[in-house]
């Protein structure tokens, strides 16, 4: 059956271009809710900020990663994609790995 696990590790192929990291370690991810035994898959997640011009890209990639884990849980029927703004996204929000390679501190 499919995990929030396995849809987290399908989302770290999704990287935001203008920062070169992926969308998991940025703490964009907010939520994963696997519904229906696996049938349906909910992914609340935001962007750095509300202008980013890749947006409309990250989120496109997004969806495209956890559906393609169909192709090994074939029951996967319907991928949703929530963006959402709250809480807004701020820095402390990035993996420790994502703040050491981007200089936060």
């Amino acid at each position: 059956m499919i995990t929030e696990e396995l849809v987290r590790s399908a989302l770290k192929n999704v990287y935001d271009p203008e920062i070169g990291m992926d969308i998991v370690n940025l703490g964009l991810v907010y939520n994963i809710d696997i519904q229906e035994g696996g049938r349906r898959v909910v992914v609340d997640m935001t962007l750095t900020t509300p202008a980013c011009p890749a947006g409309p890209q990250i989120l496109t990639q997004a969806k495209r990663e956890i559906e393609s884990l169909n192709q090994v849980y074939s029951n996967l029927e319907d991928v949703q994609i929530n963006l959402v703004w709250t809480p807004f996204w701020n820095p402390s929000m990035m993996s420790e790995e994502a703040r050491e390679e981007l200089g936060f501190f």
